[in-house]
């Protein structure tokens, strides 16, 4: 029996400009084909180091079974890994159509000042976008547009930190350092936070609010530093008046 052709993983060239070495990595992608069998063949734990999660990646490459949007953003990160022009971060949409909700993710990408996304979808528009948008808000605008298509409505975006360029690395990726209840939101309002956290993602200022908050912490309430314990009760506060 013939043996079904494997893709070759793409390689960086030297020559290549970054949009060329991203088109590549998103072919690939495509040649893996989108999983529409609903059985998922790689199990993607979100909170495992991004270690263990590129130990899968490279599960992915040997098995060049079919994906779904998770598997791609981490196959993207594996693949982007060593460029550190080229900053990477998970991008989550929550949207609502006929009565259900859907969950969605891909890969953001940042580079000279553009940004743009890798991925993969059941729909060609919902996955990889050109490293051409000026702002991060303009790349989720663009996405935003897309789902109108097909009469989704987006609830939530939530936004993740750069993803180091450390295969090695132990700490897990951080999926949602913003999250934007954007439905009850007005376009320049979501403008504003998208831009002020690009801002502050650039500058490399955020850390991971997992380091700054953890679980066990918040729920003890007394190991949490006096400074910090007015501001969760409203934090809490807002965002039961936004969801």
């Amino acid at each position: 029996c013939v043996q079904p052709s494997v893709p070759p993983v793409p390689n960086y060239k030297l020559s290549m400009s970054i949009p060329e070495w991203l088109q590549a990595i998103q072919t690939y992608m495509k040649m893996l084909q989108y999983n529409h069998t609903g059985t998922q063949f790689f199990e993607i734990r979100k909170t495992r180091p991004l270690s263990g999660l590129m130990e899968t990646a490279k599960e992915m490459t040997r098995e060049s079974l079919p994906i779904k949007c998770l598997e791609a953003v981490i196959l993207g990160i594996y693949l982007t890994n060593g460029q550190p022009s080229v900053e990477r971060f998970p991008i989550s949409f929550k949207t609502h159509f006929s009565g259900n909700y859907f969950h969605h993710v891909v890969l953001g990408i940042y580079c000279n000042g553009r940004y743009g996304s890798l991925g993969m979808s059941r729909r060609s528009d919902l996955m990889d976008k050109p490293l051409t948008y000026r702002t991060l808000s303009d790349l989720i605008f663009e996405f935003e547009d897309s789902y109108k298509k097909y009469l989704h409505s987006v609830k939530k975006v939530k936004i993740g930190l750069y993803v180091p360029h450390e295969p090695h690395s132990f700490q897990p990726i951080e999926w949602k350092q913003l999250v934007l209840n954007v439905s009850k939101m007005m376009r320049t309002e979501v403008r504003k936070e998208l831009e002020k956290f690009a801002r502050d993602m650039r500058m490399k200022i955020l850390k991971p609010s997992s380091a700054h908050s953890p679980m066990k912490e918040r729920s003890r309430g007394k190991s949490l530093s006096p400074r910090r314990r007015p501001a969760s009760p409203q934090r809490r506060a807002c965002r039961r008046d936004k969801s």
